[in-house]
């Protein structure tokens, strides 16, 4: 009897364990991505926002800084960080323009709002 009872639970096993996606990771697995978009365009109307805000004065030294944040489902900036920076100045200066930055419209995967990562490499002559 034992025997039976162990032989019912291993065949039932693999069936429970295969059900367990479902819910938010399904926005993950079905459907096209749309990209965040940013006062009514891409990542171009992004840099405009950044030229026109970022005081480049601040800037002592030439090179590239990178910045990552995330655009969170309701479109915020958040989680912002400075991968690469030239001096101390400019990376406290981009950090002010991207916390007083207006809202996104978030990126989308199968008509669900989702939150994603950008880098944003900026280059100083």
């Amino acid at each position: 009897m034992r025997i039976l009872l162990s032989i019912a639970i291993f065949l039932i096993f693999p069936f429970v364990s295969n059900a367990q996606i479902g819910g938010e990771d399904e926005v993950y697995l079905n459907g096209d991505r749309i990209e965040a978009q940013f006062n009514g365009g891409g990542m171009d109307k992004f840099y405009e926002y950044i030229n026109k805000e970022f005081d480049f004065s601040k800037v002592t030294k030439k090179g590239k800084m990178i910045v990552a944040f995330t655009v969170d489902i309701d479109g915020s900036v958040k989680n912002i960080k400075v991968v690469q920076f030239m001096d101390i100045e400019s990376a406290t200066e981009i950090i002010r323009v991207l916390k007083k930055c207006p809202k996104w419209v978030s990126a989308k995967r199968g008509g669900k709002p989702i939150s994603i990562e950008i880098k944003l490499p900026l280059d100083f002559k």
